[in-house]
């Protein structure tokens, strides 16, 4: 039997990327799937991917509450609970100190951070007892990088808010942790280097491993998060980062 058999999970930003990957890492375990994004036909492909039977969509942004609490509610009305939430949607924008303004600022913090809390609100009340919530951070949030700050501390912010939520939902045997990948071959990261692929080589050249990381490799550490095999963990944050982080 797969190891997430009737399991019900939640993925956000799951159009592309990290997050495509990890519902389908999710739905190949067994779990069934709730894919949320802005984008329909995306969303609509994804779903066609993985299978009816195992998925379905919601589409919404998850910068606006009621799109989150129209998420709940559809979910409910199936009479699901839920047991994983892989809070995942996000973006990156590379702005030095110079250039920053508070519309990049507000952009970052109300999607990687708003996103992330009214997100795991909304859901709250679906969570089964032994629920997993996987927040997806980055490895930017130890790593320093010129021009990323803003991006940085919103993932940090993230770090911040698993350890309390973990400490808040404990009672529940709900775990809460963190997925910080590091430099991740996605549509996302690829749009940041357009025109600048030398400087997206070099920054690759950093990393122990010598590549990039690929969607499906952060799809796995959220499906260990999400399993049994990490019953024992909460609060904590899993780096799969080709070693960045740590030498």
């Amino acid at each position: 039997m797969s190891s997430l058999a009737g399991k019900t999970a939640l993925v956000t930003g799951a159009t592309s990327g990290i997050g495509l990957a990890g519902a389908r890492a999710l739905a190949q375990d067994g779990a069934y799937v709730f894919l949320v994004g802005r984008r329909e036909d995306a969303l609509k492909e994804a779903v066609a991917g993985i299978g009816a039977g195992q998925a379905s969509f919601i589409r919404a942004d998850v910068t606006e509450q009621s799109d989150l609490r129209r998420v709940s509610s559809t979910i409910e009305a199936t009479g699901r609970g839920l047991d994983i939430v892989f809070a995942n949607a996000g973006i990156a924008e590379v702005a030095p100190l110079v250039d920053i303004t508070w519309e990049h600022y507000a952009n970052t913090f109300n999607t990687n951070v708003g996103g992330i809390i009214f997100t795991v609100q909304a859901a709250l009340r679906l969570l089964n007892e032994g629920a997993s919530v996987i927040l997806c951070g980055s490895a930017g949030d130890v790593k320093a990088s010129p021009g990323t700050s803003v991006y940085a501390a919103s993932k940090a912010a993230i770090r911040s808010l698993a350890r309390s939520w973990a400490a808040e939902l404990v009672d529940r045997k709900i775990r809460v942790n963190v997925v910080a990948p590091g430099l991740t071959e996605t549509p996302g990261l690829n749009g940041l280097f357009v025109g600048a692929e030398d400087a997206l080589a070099g920054l690759t050249a950093t990393v122990p491993m010598k590549r990039r990381a690929q969607p499906e490799e952060i799809g796995s550490a959220v499906t260990f998060l999400a399993s049994d095999g990490s019953t024992f963990m909460t609060g904590s944050e899993i780096y799969v980062d080709g070693g960045g982080s740590q030498f």
